[in-house]
């Protein structure tokens, strides 16, 4: 009876050693500079998975596409080249049609709201549009418009027969139906386009014009919330689901609406403080649109809902009830452009 009960003892002393989760490395990448907002966020977001964990999850965060280009992001998280990675979605034009939602122009008023709105909206969308991966969260950033080297854009007809470099597919067919030809680049290479008069603007948010030294090939600044870029961060399958419970629960702690929101009001603050520093430099013409201006731009936008519906109809998703949903949900997080 005292061998069995020693052997009792010791069968539980060592115990805890075998329950002891594998650790996990996870590979984050990216595809802007290290000094953009984003490589804190994905820090402070692999942080926050290693301590729900219990630093079983530890992870090291790529930037500056050194893991792959930026354009082949989300096809890095489904054949686990990296573990995690940022994705714009409308870099791939046609691909994910039912996010493309949060691109349209004038709906969108706020980072984190917005953020969070598009997030709470999408995740039963992402099951089947992002079906090749494990989705996190989905986040926006601050409202933003157009920026030109020679020439002011005022009015849609202005940009006829411009070379506009689009922030995502929406904005592209928008360049196209004003008459404009799209110059298509991914972020890290914009200044060079236009500095080289292979573009002669752009659509870009405020913040990241500077990081990126586009406003030192660009003089004309439309201060307008024309649009707003959707973004996403992804998860490899097989990674994830080699994970136990415990550590799925920390990673799914973490890939939440509350999340998008934090992720997207650090880069908010971030962008809506690149507009005083662009008004501050010498050389530059910032200004805001006339309601009438604002009437025009509204008006020639319109068409773009109906482009992406028809994209959304190819699904099988009714695009009426999902744009209902979507600025319900922005309505309650108070980011639904008026």
């Amino acid at each position: 009876m005292r061998k069995a009960c020693l052997a009792l003892l010791l069968a539980a002393s060592v115990t805890p050693a075998f329950a002891q989760d594998k650790t996990v490395d996870l590979k984050v990448s990216h595809w802007v500079p290290a000094s953009h907002p984003l490589q804190k966020s994905l820090e402070d977001w692999v942080a926050a998975v290693n301590k729900d964990s219990g630093g079983t999850i530890t992870g090291k965060v790529f930037p500056a596409q050194q893991l792959g280009k930026a354009f082949d992001h989300y096809d890095m998280a489904r054949d686990g080249i990296a573990d995690v990675t940022y994705v714009n979605p409308g870099y791939q034009p046609g691909r994910f049609p039912v996010i493309g939602a949060g691109e349209l122009p004038f709906l969108i008023s706020d980072a984190k709201g917005g953020s969070m709105g598009l997030d709470a909206w999408y995740r039963k969308y992402a099951e089947k549009e992002m079906k090749d991966v494990k989705y996190c969260l989905a986040f926006v950033h601050s409202p933003s418009s157009f920026h030109s080297r020679s020439k002011k854009i005022a009015m849609p007809e202005d940009v006829k027969g411009m070379k506009i470099r689009p922030a995502h597919a929406t904005m592209a067919n928008f360049v196209t139906a004003l008459g404009g030809t799209n110059v298509q680049s991914s972020a890290p290479e914009v200044r060079d386009i236009i500095e080289r008069g292979v573009a002669d603007g752009v659509t870009f948010p405020w913040g990241s014009l500077v990081l990126f030294g586009i406003d030192k090939v660009t003089k004309f600044h439309m201060e307008a919330p024309l649009y707003t870029t959707t973004f996403v961060f992804v998860i490899n399958k097989d990674k994830y689901n080699a994970m136990s419970d415990k550590q799925k629960a920390a990673v799914d702690k973490n890939c939440s609406t509350e999340m998008a929101g934090v992720v997207g009001e650090h880069w908010g603050k971030f962008e809506d403080a690149g507009v005083d520093k662009v008004k501050a430099e010498e050389g530059h013409e910032v200004y805001k649109l006339s309601p009438d201006q604002t009437a025009a731009w509204k008006k020639a936008a319109e068409p773009l809902v109906k482009t992406w519906g028809d994209g959304v109809k190819k699904t099988g998703i009714d695009p009426n009830a999902a744009l209902a949903e979507l600025k319900a949900s922005l309505k309650k997080y108070n980011a639904l452009a008026e």
